[in-house]
């Protein structure tokens, strides 16, 4: 039962490992971008649609990918170029891309005969779990190790590579450093607007296929409106909890995935708690966090000093 919970956990926990990584790679150049919910809603759409229609899997997470850059562009051209209110931003971008994603899910389900849309056979197969010869065969490890979708691994992956480009290259320091003091970072030469715009475009691509790990792997292959359910909300909390570390990220979305499959393997005792419970309990934590993380900072884990502030060079 352990097993098969913690295997469980790891793949529920994955779409915040997508969602946690992009919006760190936003704050750390000083965006606070409440966006993460719309960026993963659009690149859902992208994502399922491309896949939909051209039958590659390859072409869905591109699709994803793109879909989740070019709104993260919308919220980096106002934030960054014209200098607009980041909180308000992100919101609108949340709403603007829900809203965009169901609007395009209604229209393709109107012009489909079966009033439904199902990835084809060619896709589904790509999103099983990947059988690694000798090692999906171990006794225990093999399920909890080598059991997953491409998607996991994938996330995995990003997020360690992330954490490498941050804490370990040249140009992470840069980003670090303009997420601490832009106008210091830009007396140094480095490019404030650059490195701003490319890391909240490759943080909107990552949050970009959170959102079609949601429409094709949580639904089953099946499009269904508002496939994300707020699952952007708790990665913006996540942040915090990771102390805006990716590395740190993947064991505090897996976590967090435990909480949202916890209902299904809880054992059936004297005191029945309701499953409605359980579907709130995520979204308490977040609550929690979110409540923890203004009120005290760890040492190692300090927010990024110029976290929501916009920078105009003229005023430095």
């Amino acid at each position: 039962m352990l097993l098969k919970f913690l295997v469980a956990a790891i793949a529920a926990g994955t779409p915040l490992l997508f969602g946690t990584v992009g919006e760190i790679l936003n704050e750390r150049v000083g965006h606070l971008n409440l966006g993460v919910e719309g960026m993963m809603a659009i690149g859902a759409c992208a994502g399922f649609m491309a896949g939909y229609l051209t039958d590659s899997f390859a072409a869905a997470l591109i699709a994803a990918f793109l879909a989740g850059m070019l709104a993260a562009l919308i919220y980096a051209v106002l934030t960054v170029t014209f200098l607009a209110n980041q909180n308000v931003t992100g919101l609108t971008l949340t709403i603007f891309g829900e809203g965009l994603s169901n609007f395009i899910g209604v229209l393709m389900i109107s012009r489909s005969e079966t009033k439904t849309l199902k990835l084809p056979e060619t896709i589904t197969a790509h999103m099983r779990s990947v059988s690694i010869p000798g090692l999906s065969d171990l006794p225990a490890a093999g399920e909890l190790l080598f059991s997953y979708n491409p998607f996991v691994y994938l996330g995995i992956v990003i997020a360690l590579a992330a954490g490498y480009y941050l804490h370990r290259t040249k140009t992470g320091l840069n980003v670090r450093a303009v997420g601490e003091n832009p106008a210091a970072a830009d007396a140094a030469g480095i490019n404030v607007t650059r490195t701003k715009y490319v890391n909240i475009l490759l943080g909107g691509g990552i949050c970009g296929i959170g959102g079609a790990y949601c429409s094709m792997i949580i639904n089953s292959g099946v499009w269904i409106s508002d496939s994300v359910g707020g699952l952007g909300w708790i990665a913006v909390a996540l942040v915090i909890f990771a102390g805006w570390k990716p590395g740190a990220a993947i064991a505090g979305s897996f976590l967090f995935g435990g909480l949202r499959v916890l209902k299904y393997y809880v054992p059936k005792g004297v005191i029945e708690i309701p499953i409605a419970f359980y579907d709130m309990l995520p979204f308490l934590i977040t609550a929690l966090v979110l409540v923890l993380g203004s009120m005290k900072k760890s040492r190692g884990a300090q927010i990024p000093a110029s976290l929501g502030l916009n920078y105009f060079r003229e005023e430095r």
